[in-house]
């Protein structure tokens, strides 16, 4: 049952098989939330739900970046710079930063995988940010091209 509605969703069998494991490990880690009601509709929600979310992952990470004709040297300079600003930082929050912008990670996801808290990834990050505006000097600048 949870296999079919991930496959109804997402229309790849792989894909619908990874969802159905993902829903029996998402219903174990939240079993303490389970009401008592029957279980087959509650697995068949968290199915669903893990489904759109992988096909809005998809659609996001399909999405065409605006192709630019021309080359803006002033840009490419700041794009340098900023990336050996982010070489000097301590290896911690070059990883939070490569997690978060080049890996698209979520903070939830940073978290497990660095051992911090979501809160304190978020305070790290932007802490990070500000680091890196100081250290380049120039906010309207690296806000546009964020």
């Amino acid at each position: 049952m949870v296999f079919s509605k991930a496959l109804g969703i997402v229309n790849r069998e792989e894909l619908a098989k990874e969802i159905a494991q993902q829903t029996f490990v998402r219903t174990y880690e939240r079993l303490a939330y389970w009401r008592g009601d029957s279980l087959g509709p509650w697995l068949a929600a968290i199915a669903m739900h893990l489904a759109l979310n992988e096909l809005e992952r998809e659609k996001h990470r399909m999405q065409p970046v605006p192709a630019t004709d021309e080359y803006d040297h002033d840009r490419e300079v700041l794009l340098q710079r900023m990336e050996q600003a982010i070489e000097l930082l301590p290896e911690q929050d070059r990883q939070i930063i490569r997690l978060h912008y080049y890996e698209q990670k979520k903070t939830d996801e940073i978290a497990r995988f660095t051992g911090l808290t979501q809160t304190n990834v978020l305070v790290r990050l932007h802490r990070i940010r500000e680091r890196l505006r100081r250290t380049l000097g120039e906010d309207e600048e690296i806000n546009r091209i964020q």
